[in-house]
């Protein structure tokens, strides 16, 4: 059996003031965060100018090392 790997976000590594790719307005936090596997994405909303649009972190794979289930 194999487990995926699944970024796990943590509040402090979520993007802050990204620009707008409509009209470059800062702003300030995403309003949806979507994990997956090796990838984050991001769905940005200006208020400036009312784009909306994706952005998406993705991560290399990493091998996960695992505890073992008893000593």
């Amino acid at each position: 059996m194999t487990k995926a790997n699944v970024v796990k976000a943590h509040i402090g590594d979520i993007p802050r003031h990204n620009p707008c790719a409509q009209c470059g307005t800062p702003i300030a936090q995403p309003d949806w965060i979507e994990p997956g596997e090796g990838r984050i994405s991001y769905l940005w909303n200006c208020s400036a100018c009312g784009y909306r649009f994706e952005a998406m972190a993705i991560f290399e794979e990493m091998e996960v090392e695992h505890p073992p289930l008893a000593a």
